[in-house]
């Protein structure tokens, strides 16, 4: 059975210009833009990294391109969460994960909670 080409979906390839947001995995700005319209506390501290909190408390978001401790875990980002009704639990995200990437996983706690 041979199907008409007018029925199959089109394939998207986006430019490679499209496509430079996959690697921008240097840059905080797109968490930390999310997090401070949401009216989180956001600290920077002198070493270049950055600590926040949402409003209850029981969210932590930290960016730390300049702490030795996580670059020796091969982390940058770490999210430490504490329900009121399960476990804590931590997810860390390593230099090479795009920041949109921890922004979109951060947008999708925050709308579950």
């Amino acid at each position: 059975m041979n199907a008409s080409s007018t029925l199959l979906p089109a394939v998207v390839r986006p430019a490679v210009e499209e496509r430079a947001w996959l690697s921008s995995g240097h840059c905080a700005s797109p968490v930390l833009e999310l997090l401070g319209g949401l009216g989180w506390a956001i600290v920077d501290t002198p070493e270049a990294n950055v600590h926040c909190t949402s409003p209850d408390g029981r969210v932590y978001v930290g960016w730390l391109p300049e702490d030795t401790t996580a670059w020796k875990r091969g982390i940058v980002w770490q999210v430490r969460v504490r329900p009121s009704d399960a476990e804590p639990w931590i997810q860390e995200f390593g230099p090479d994960t795009p920041t949109e990437a921890v922004a979109g996983f951060l947008a999708a706690v925050i709308a579950s909670r």
